[in-house]
């Protein structure tokens, strides 16, 4: 108790407030049932009889309370898994989409290029031919004498004459 001054002359009134606790509340309980059991108007088997029944109502509410958390975790868990399982399911099914995606990319890229080198050796094969035909009508040329018109030809005119 803490120290207080007063005066001797005087009655006075000392109120502690203190907070309880779940012990002091348990022993309480304890010690009002020990008493309750002291005063009860039964006789001793009746008095054991009673709290047989009274201690096997209360482990069969703690056997259907457990009963009942762990159904609830059970289902809880089911539930979780469940959700998992979709989850990975749409997952897969994204990649396997993406996967198509890429592999017809690749294949219309594989397609474009090969078309495109087909193109590009064509054109190379034209203008190599092209080159070699102006060449040989280069060398044509030079290897062949001019030719000169006749004594009545006329420059640029057809076999009947005609210019």
């Amino acid at each position: 108790m803490a120290n207080y001054e007063f005066d001797d002359d005087e009655p006075f009134v000392v109120i502690e407030k203190q907070t309880g606790s779940a012990s002091a509340f348990l022993l309480g309980a304890a010690i009002g049932a020990g008493i309750a059991l002291l005063f009860a108007p039964r006789s001793g088997i009746e008095t054991r009889q009673e709290l047989r029944r009274g201690a096997r109502r209360v482990r069969d509410r703690a056997e259907d309370m457990v009963e009942g958390a762990t159904d609830r975790l059970s289902d809880s868990f089911t539930e979780a898994r469940e959700r998992v399982e979709t989850r990975i399911d749409r997952a897969r099914q994204a990649i396997d989409v993406k996967r198509e995606q890429v592999t017809r990319a690749m294949e219309a890229g594989r397609a474009a290029a090969q078309q495109a080198r087909a193109d590009l050796e064509r054109r190379i094969s034209e203008t190599k031919a092209a080159y070699q035909a102006g060449g040989d009508v280069a060398r044509g040329a030079a290897a062949t004498p001019p030719v000169t018109p006749a004594a009545g030809d006329t420059v640029g005119a057809d076999d009947n004459g005609d210019v």
